[in-house]
């Protein structure tokens, strides 16, 4: 079945540009008919305008060519009746030889009688000198015909003169012959050029299509643009650069599922041996007894759980880190200042039981992001300064925007005065589960590598640097300030 559907989807790609083309070529070709059409039909009115006037120029000479006959010798006569006889003139008699079988005259008297001529044609009698035109269709063939009194040798006589040869009668076979058979023809070897070009045009492209549809789908590597035509190569490197992102979200999960798996390994097992630990002690004990724990036990059982629920909360933070580039959700405008004072307000407990510090100096600053990665941002280098430290130490949250050269900058900062970060180990704390040697804390290296992450998705970084005072950490992170004028025109 996936076969015929895939010869199917490429007999539908080659049929629909076909179909396009044939479109394309089908316009401007019925247009280019249209106005040959109309141009013919115009040059077959001038014609029959011109063959009018050639009738009505013969009229006169074919009245002169009647003679009444004395003695019945008619050398140049074409019938006689009552005495009467024609001695054609030449134009005339060149006209009627010129067009034998397809041209007719008549001489007819006053009362409509016909003296000479063709018996078909009609009885017309003009009331005045004026010629008179009219079409008659006699065995098929449509004559123009033209009625005019005229003064003649036998006296006033109608003479009629009849032209089958009316350039307008024929001009639908001509257009037939000369404009539309050709340009029919001419449709069909375009449709039969263009269904062998566009079969052999699109071929690298199916073929490119059944190389990907045949891989496999942990197969991501790049495809070879050498190998494919010059106009494919725009479409195989934006393939490879969709492998390129697929492979990095992949790998990034890859990786995400084994640092899970790796970091609750640890605290599970810890949870594990105590809770199995109480179980083996109950089971030895009678049904009525109790069970006495210490409390150091119970605090050892607690921080395990603690860091187990901050670990699981913390992964699952990295996770939505990692993915926020593929994010359909709009970014919208976030206010640093409030943040920074909700974020002051959960960590007051937390600084008041170690005797720290924590206060914050902030200014107006606003930018547009994600807010609620914006808030786990915070939220983790705080926890970080917070937890590493020493108590009584001092805290600093602060927040603002300047006016730089690219443009003006919002930024955060979280400044404390505790143990710091050497120059060469900066970049490393930036790395997943990374802690510096003899560090004394709790903690899990999730921390900073959390925030760097989600400054990443928002086109930024973490600056970390040395205190204030020469001792301690610095970590400043900034973004692209929302200015009033800005936010005036923002969608």
């Amino acid at each position: 079945m996936r076969p015929r559907a895939e010869r199917a989807a490429s007999d539908g790609l080659i049929w629909g540009l076909q179909r396009r083309l044939l479109v394309m070529l089908f316009l401007p070709l019925g247009m280019v008919g249209l106005v040959s059409v109309f141009f013919h039909y115009q040059s077959a009115g001038t014609a029959a305008l011109q063959q009018d006037q050639q009738l009505l120029r013969l009229v006169p000479l074919l009245a002169d060519s009647v003679v009444v006959s004395q003695d019945g010798s008619e050398p140049r006569a074409l019938g006689t009746e009552l005495g009467l006889a024609l001695l054609l003139a030449p134009p005339v008699e060149e006209f009627l030889k010129e067009r034998e079988g397809f041209a007719a005259y008549g001489l007819m008297d006053a009362s409509g009688r016909l003296l000479l001529g063709d018996a078909w044609l009609p009885t017309v009698l003009p009331s005045t000198g004026d010629a008179e035109f009219l079409s008659v269709v006699e065995g098929g063939v449509t004559y123009r015909v033209v009625a005019q009194r005229n003064a003649t040798a036998a006296g006033d006589l109608i003479v009629m003169l009849a032209d089958g040869s009316d350039a307008r009668q024929h001009w639908l076979d001509t257009v037939l012959l000369r404009v539309l058979l050709p340009n029919l023809l001419l449709l069909l070897v375009a449709a039969a050029a263009v269904t062998w070009a566009v079969a052999r045009a699109l071929r690298p492209l199916i073929d490119l299509k059944e190389a990907v549809e045949h891989r496999s789908p942990r197969d991501l590597s790049p495809i070879d643009a050498e190998s494919a035509p010059a106009e494919v190569r725009p479409l195989v490197a934006s393939l490879n650069r969709l492998f390129s992102l697929v492979n990095d979200q992949t790998q990034a999960q890859r990786r995400f599922v084994a640092d899970a798996a790796h970091q609750l390994r640890t605290p599970l097992a810890g949870l594990q041996a105590q809770v199995e630990a109480w179980a083996q002690a109950a089971r030895s004990m009678g049904a009525g007894d109790l069970l006495s724990l210490r409390v150091e036990q119970v605090q050892r059982l607690r921080d395990a759980t603690r860091r187990t629920s901050q670990l699981a909360n913390q992964l699952l933070a990295l996770s939505r880190a990692d993915s926020v580039s593929a994010d359909t959700q709009p970014m919208e405008q976030v206010d640093l200042r409030e943040l920074c004072e909700n974020i002051l307000a959960l960590y007051l407990d937390a600084a008041a039981n170690k005797q720290m510090d924590l206060g914050i100096e902030s200014q107006p600053a606003q930018t547009r992001g994600h807010a609620w990665l914006l808030r786990e941002l915070l939220i983790n280098i705080v926890d970080n300064a917070v937890k590493y430290t020493p108590p009584g130490g001092r805290i600093t949250l602060r927040c603002g925007q300047d006016d730089t050269a690219t443009g003006w900058r919002a930024w955060m900062e979280v400044e404390d005065d505790g143990p710091g970060i050497a120059c060469d180990e900066q970049q490393r704390v930036l790395q997943r589960f990374y802690r510096l040697p003899g560090t004394q804390a709790e903690g899990n290296g999730l921390g900073l590598a959390i925030a760097d992450e989600i400054a990443r998705a928002h086109r930024t970084q973490l600056q970390l640097a040395v205190g204030a005072m020469g001792h301690g950490l610095r970590v400043r992170v900034s973004f692209d300030a929302v200015t009033p004028q800005s936010a005036a025109v923002a969608p």
